[in-house]
Parts: structure tokens; C-alpha cells; sequence
């Protein structure tokens, strides 16, 4: 399969050249900054990577950008992965396997019974309890995780036609996947404590605006 990564990243520069240098060989890597006031453009760019600039802050709307940019020349598989260094590497190929297995048009990494002690805050584990929660009272499908690390064929995702720009991108890809017959699988996944500090669960304020806008999203994409 061709597979490609989009890695959404916002003053990543701390954490970038780690997880560029233990990225797996043979995979297309696009960098989407998210207006990044570092050096994560130039060390993606030195990495290896190449380079899409999305300067209107929001999660989404990076990813979408690689989306998009990917389209010229598509490859049959999108990974998701977060720019922190909390992706284990390790973990790709039981990503993908239920893909190339023809299992699967969707995997979400799980990382609920593997992800190391501190790296999950309680605040982040319980806006993962309340998201499946609500998709659950919607659909009637429990997920285990809200995890970013996830994996998908490129069509797929370009069929279910996207649009939340922020942190209810991951809910209403589910929502929609699950509403339009996706295959969908979750496989257990690591979490590493990430490097540096994150801009949603490491401050209140983040963590109460992702919370109320992944509130929204369930309602929103769920009806």
C-alpha cells in the first residue's frame, strides 16, 4: 500500500526532529503547520518532510490541508499522527494491518489500557469518557478511545467530506464513518508522554474549549 502521514503541528519544534528521525522509511510525510511562531516549518522541511502551511488555528483544518494537498498524487492509506512524540512508531503496523487485511476502511489506535502513567491527564481521559458516551447514546456503537493516532484509505476520508476545522474533527469523522457503513476497528495503542506542553489538556482553558466544542460536534454531526 501507499501510505502517507499527516501530522498537524503547532510549536511542535521541541518534539519534531525526534519524531522525524524514528518516522518508519518508505512512508510520504506532510507536515501541515497549523501557524507555528518556531521553527517546526524549517525542521520539518530538514526532516524530510514536506511542508503544508494552514496558518487559521484549528486541528481540522490542518488535517484537511494535508487532504487536500495529498490529492494531486493519492496514496491509498492516511495516517493521522500527532507531532508530540506520543506515538509509539512500533504501533504502525498493527495500524494498518486490518486495512491490507481488507478487514477495515477506518482504525483508530486505542490507547486506553497501554498509554504510559502522566501521559493521559485525568482531564483528557474524561473528555474521552464523555465523547464515546455521546456517540454512544447516538449510534449505539461504544468506542473505546477518542485517540488521534488513526488510520484510513485515503477515499474513504475524502468521501465522508470533513468540514470541522477545530477538536470535533476526530468526532465527526466517527460519526460520519459509522453513518455511512464504514468498517470501522479500534486496536490497542501506546501513549508516550508527549514533549513539550500540550495546548489543550495542559491548561484549563484549553481542556473546557475542547470539551465544549467535542460536546458540540455530537450533537452537531450526530443528528
Amino acid at each position: 500500500m501507499r501510505v502517507a502521514v499527516i501530522m498537524p503541528v503547532l510549536n511542535e519544534a521541541p518534539a519534531l526532529p525526534h519524531v522525524l528521525a524514528e518516522m518508519p522509511p518508505g512512508l510520504r510525510v506532510v507536515v501541515c503547520d497549523n501557524g507555528s511562531t518556531d521553527e517546526s516549518p524549517a525542521l520539518a522541511r530538514a526532516g524530510g518532510a514536506e511542508v503544508v502551511s494552514w496558518p487559521a488555528r484549528g486541528y481540522g483544518g490542518a488535517v484537511a490541508a494535508g487532504l487536500r494537498h495529498l490529492a494531486a498524487s493519492p496514496p491509498d492509506v492516511v495516517v493521522v499522527w500527532d507531532g508530540d512524540h506520543s506515538v509509539d512508531p512500533a504501533d504502525l503496523p498493527a495500524l494498518l494491518a486490518p486495512i491490507e487485511r481488507g478487514e477495515a476502511d477506518l482504525v483508530l489506535g486505542d490507547r486506553t489500557a497501554r498509554a504510559a502513567p502522566g501521559s493521559m491527564p485525568p482531564q483528557q481521559r474524561w473528555g474521552n469518557a464523555l465523547a464515546t458516551f455521546l456517540i454512544a447514546r447516538q449510534t449505539g456503537h461504544r468506542f473505546a478511545d477518542m485517540g488521534p493516532f488513526r488510520a484510513g484509505r485515503y477515499s474513504a476520508l475524502v468521501a465522508l467530506d470533513l468540514v470541522d476545522a477545530t477538536w470535533g474533527w476526530n468526532v465527526e469523522m466517527q460519526l460520519k464513518a459509522l453513518r455511512a457503513g464504514l468498517r470501522v476497528v479500534e486496536v490497542p495503542v501506546a501513549n508516550r508522554e508527549r514533549i513539550g506542553h500540550s495546548k489543550i489538556s495542559g491548561t484549563v482553558r484549553g481542556s473546557l474549549r475542547a470539551g465544549a466544542r467535542i460536546c458540540w460536534a455530537c450533537w452537531h454531526y450526530g443528528r
